[in-house]
Order: C-alpha cells, then structure tokens, then sequence
C-alpha cells in the first residue's frame, strides 16, 4: 500500500484547514536506570517499585529529601537499579523524555524516558483512533504528545475556536468585533482526547459540549441531540494534586466532573468515556507491569517479578479490577475485550500481588481518607475516584501507611530481606 492510500480525509482536511505540527524526534537513546549493568552483585530481584511522583518524589518544583535518600538504596555501586522500576505519574501537559530528565536533575542520577509512565503513555495501545481527525485538549505540549502516540489528525481547542470564533462567548474581551465568515471546510472531529486540565476552563468546556452536541460539526445545527456521541478518551482522574501549596489543588478530575454535569445537564443523558486513562486505571497498571518485565529482560535477571510495591497509590491492583467490574454496567469498553486488539496479551503479566504503601507528604491524609461508618457513607465526598469507579470503602484503606518513601523503600528491603546498602 502507498503512502497517498494512507492518507485519510479527515487528514486532508486538516491539512487544508492548518499547517500540521511534525512529532517531534523520538530522544536518542541513552544509558538510563534501565541498561544492561556490568554485573549483579545480589540475587536476582523478585519484586518491583512503582512510584507516583507528586507528593512523593517531588512537591511542585522541590525535590522531597526522603526521594534522594531512597534512591541512593535503591542503586549498586555501578549506579545501576538493583530492582526494576517504573515512574507512574497523571502528569499529562509535558513530553516523556522532559519527564525523565526532570526525574533525573531531581532524584541525583540518569532515568530513562521509558522507565516513565505519563497519564497519556497508554494512548498509543489505541490504534483505532490513530487515523480519526482527533480533538485534544489540555495545556502544555498536547498535540505532539497525541502525535508522540501515533494519532496522524489532531485539531486543537484553538483551533475549533478560530474556526468558529462565535463560540467562545465567555470572556467579552475575546468575542469577534465583526461577524466573521463562515466556516465551510473544518474537518469532521470523530473523537476527543482529553489530556488534561486545560487553561481556560469556560472556553474548553464550551466548545467540547458543542463538538459533542454537533456530532464532531460544531458549526452546524443538528434537530437532535446525537447519542451515543463520538467517542471521549480520557487521561488523568485526579480530583486533587499536591503542589507547594498547603492545600491540594484542583486536577483534571475535577475539570471532568464539570464536564459530565454540564453534559448531563444539558442532554439529560450520561457522559460515556471510550477509556478512562492514568493512574488508577486497569490499561495503566497493566502497561507498568509490563515495563516492569521489559526491565528484567534488559537486565537480564533470570527470575519474573512476583511483587510490585506501589508507593502513593491506594490499592493499585485492587482499583483497577473494580473498573474492570464497572466498565460493563457504565457502557465502556473492557480493554481485554476482542474488540480492543490493540492490547496485546502479553501486557497481562501475572503477579502474586501488587501492595500499595501511602506515604504522607502529597494529598493522603492518614486521619482523614476513610468514612468513619463506610456502610452509611459510601456516597460521602471523601472518595475522590472517578465517577466511573465502583466505591469499595477496602480500596481507601492502603497496606501500608509510613512517612514518606524513604521509609518505604526501608519498608520494603525488610519485608524482601534485602539489604538496606
């Protein structure tokens, strides 16, 4: 098949409408914490981190102490890692090699960008959509980061606003000053990546209700409302996120509750989500755990990892089959399902078990987190989970609770009998 088959028109059509942006260069690559070493000096590792990032390795622009001193435990005389693992973060406005780089200034030695999990990282599994003239929104780098992911037809927020700048009628200061000319050749927009949490809130949530509204023609009008809509892929669930800040801030969580409850209102009818993306999705956990056993054969280790010891998330494994279990009764896909290829099988690698350590320097709050009668509280506003998510009140409840991840790390060395050096 030729290239010009390749070309779709939806790609046409954006092309007609704006120059395209090219993906930038994939980061050359480099001796990370993920090489092969010269030798192992210890038995083969059985078990495997996985950490969160804000609030426990970092604090907006601050490294937290306790992350330079695990990390000093957690590497051989080589500067190696002495057991596998993987960064996983519901950061989603920056690229993976910038996150690795970051890691790498922060926690004093070289991460690689594919030891690196961003809420978007799964993206690239659904090849379904890489052909559909996609619209992103979010803030900082998102539509290299969908071409990063193999999606070909991106549109932006801005873009839909330009085109249509009648639309976006919030701010007075930015409504046209002439009737502008109508808009005939914008591309059909046949789904929505929501990156995360855009910029201008009122804008972003106006026109993605229009879009959905207009089956992907925001400058027609339809008799009827279409349903089910274009498909919505969303990355990152965080209700709250820990900066420098004495009190959590608002992520892109909370952003997608304003959408499905100006949606609802409008329509009357529930939002669907194709995917849900980012920690503590089951497509997420999955795409560590094979990381995770990416790393092994880099590094040769002759056993498979039987534990993961997830610092800063709650109950990782466990979440993850509750929105298994949900998915079904809410309409959305099961990326194990026929009809989701993209996932290969060998993403489903088999643990013994996946234990979660909080630790109490981000959002978690140890007094706090867990409803004082769970039977009568299940609604209460302390589950911070998605809309989406089955509330089971265990799933609040972490294995371990210790200060920060310096202490965790110890947590774990002694738990596996391994030495703290």
């Amino acid at each position: 098949m030729g290239l010009g088959s390749l070309r779709s028109a939806s790609t046409a059509a954006v092309r007609r409408w704006r120059r395209g942006v090219p993906s930038a260069p994939p980061p050359r690559p480099r001796r990370g914490l993920g090489g092969v070493a010269p030798g192992v000096s210890e038995s083969p590792p059985t078990f495997g981190f996985l950490f969160d990032i804000d609030g426990v390795l970092v604090r907006g622009r601050y490294v937290i102490p306790a992350a330079q001193k695990a990390f000093r435990k957690l590497i051989d005389s080589n500067g190696q890692l002495r057991v596998p693992v993987v960064f996983v973060t519901n950061a989603g406005n920056c690229l993976q090699h910038v996150k690795a780089q970051e890691l790498s200034d922060a926690l004093g030695l070289e991460v690689s960008p594919e030891q690196v999990i961003l809420s978007h990282s799964p993206l690239r599994l659904f090849h379904q959509f890489h052909e559909k003239c996609m619209l992103v929104s979010g803030q900082g780098p998102v539509e290299e980061n969908a071409r990063n992911m193999g999606f070909r037809n991106v549109v932006t927020i801005q873009d839909v606003r330009k085109a249509f700048p009648l639309l976006d009628m919030v701010d007075q200061s930015r409504r046209p000053k002439e009737l502008p000319p109508l808009t005939t050749d914008f591309p059909t927009i046949e789904g929505i990546i929501l990156f995360g949490e855009p910029v201008r809130w009122e804008t972003s949530l106006q026109l993605i209700i229009d879009v959905l509204l207009s089956n992907g023609n925001p400058g027609a009008e339809l008799a009827a409302v279409p349903y089910p809509h274009i498909p919505v892929l969303a990355c990152n669930m965080d209700l709250l996120w820990m900066a420098e800040a004495k009190m959590p801030r608002f992520g892109h969580g909370t952003f997608l509750v304003c959408l499905e409850n100006i949606y609802k209102k409008v329509t009357g009818r529930e939002l669907k989500y194709e995917a849900l993306i980012g920690k503590p999705s089951i497509v997420t956990y999955q795409y560590a755990e094979y990381l995770i056993k990416q790393q092994v054969e880099r590094r040769g280790w002759p056993s498979s990892i039987c534990r993961l010891y997830a610092v800063g998330y709650i109950k990782a494994a466990g979440q993850a089959r509750a929105q298994a279990e949900v998915k079904r009764s809410v309409g959305m896909a099961d990326p194990r399902s026929e009809g989701h290829s993209e996932l290969r099988k060998d993403l489903y690698v088999s643990l013994e078990s996946c234990k979660s350590i909080l630790v109490c320097t981000g959002v978690y709050n140890h007094h706090g987190d867990v409803p004082t009668d769970p039977h009568e509280s299940v609604m209460e506003t302390v589950f911070h989970g998605h809309r989406d998510f089955r509330f089971d009140p265990s799933l609040v409840e972490a294995s371990y609770v210790v200060e920060d991840v310096n202490e965790a790390v110890e947590l774990v060395f002694k738990k596996e009998n391994w030495s703290q050096e």
